[in-house]
């Protein structure tokens, strides 16, 4: 009878054990990033014309909102745009600034290994993004609530700010008058009036109903699927989750692109966005013009 009950239990837990590996599920996000602050410098600003400032929204709106998908199992995951045709005026320029939102190619994340690899596409030229994981000091929250049929808890981190990401341009905070700046705003690129922060505070909500520590974009090491995050300016929700389904995706790490480290990558795209700027203000703010990065 013992050694019935030993049989059965070493079946049952290579039985689970092997369902443990095959583990995967798909995660649908919506993510939306808040312009008003865009607008409102556009507004501002005498060199925007009212074409340009509609064509510049049209254009913002493809890239502050947009649809992800995040495939995962235990240990990896790979997260990426859902694919959408280009639309007019959408090529150049536009493909450069929706690199600088955190948009383009497919990031994968190794949360047991605590490395990421993301493909990028800046201009033409191809990079691959290797670097460790930033560790998320998370401060766990007692608040509870339900997204999806979820019962999800909250947490909260102060992060550093990527210097290279759009999303992150706040009002720049001074202490002129109003008459002041509104008179500044006229006569300069409406850019000069914003700045990016260098941290900010993160708010995710956690379910350990799905017990992996992955989560959208660069988001992880949470005792469950982060299902949305808020950074006061970007909120990234998930509208959908699939587990197990009979169709398993590939989770693999991209290999297209030069190699090169998160930092360097930053300095290759600081210098672009300094190109931009000249050229813009060299045109008497009409925009413009192309980049290309050497070989």
């Amino acid at each position: 009878m013992y050694k019935i009950s030993l049989t059965l239990g070493v079946i049952f837990l290579t039985y689970f054990g092997a369902s443990a590996q095959a583990f995967q599920g798909m995660a649908v996000y919506e993510s939306k990033t808040s312009t008003a602050e865009f607008k409102a410098r556009m507004a501002g600003n005498r060199n925007v014309t009212p074409e340009m400032q509609k064509n510049m929204e049209e254009g913002m709106k493809s890239m502050f909102e947009k649809t992800f998908v995040l495939n995962f199992d235990k240990t990896e995951s790979i997260y990426k745009e859902e694919e959408k045709l280009e639309g007019p005026g959408q090529g150049g320029g536009m493909r450069f600034m929706s690199s600088m939102t955190g948009a383009g190619g497919t990031l994968y994340k190794n949360v047991k290994e605590k490395y990421y690899a993301v493909d990028k596409d800046l201009m033409g030229k191809e990079f691959l993004v290797k670097d460790s994981l930033s560790s998320l000091n998370w401060k766990m929250e007692s608040e509870t609530r339900v997204i999806g049929g979820y019962n999800c808890f909250k947490a909260t981190a102060v992060i550093p700010v990527s210097q290279t990401d759009f999303r992150n341009l706040r009002t720049r905070n001074t202490e002129e008058t109003t008459a002041k700046k509104e008179d500044k705003e006229k006569k300069t690129n409406f850019m000069d009036n914003l700045e990016m922060p260098k941290e900010t505070i993160v708010t995710a909500w956690y379910t350990p109903e799905i017990p992996v520590n992955q989560g959208p974009d660069k988001y992880w090491g949470l005792p469950g699927l982060i299902l949305e995050v808020n950074d006061g300016k970007t909120v990234i929700l998930c509208s959908k989750v699939v587990l197990n389904s009979k169709t398993k995706a590939e989770i693999k790490a991209p290999t297209k692109g030069k190699e090169i480290s998160q930092k360097e990558f930053d300095e290759t795209t600081t210098k672009k966005m300094q190109e931009m700027r000249e050229m813009y203000q060299g045109r008497g703010g009409n925009g413009g013009g192309q980049f290309r990065i050497g070989q």
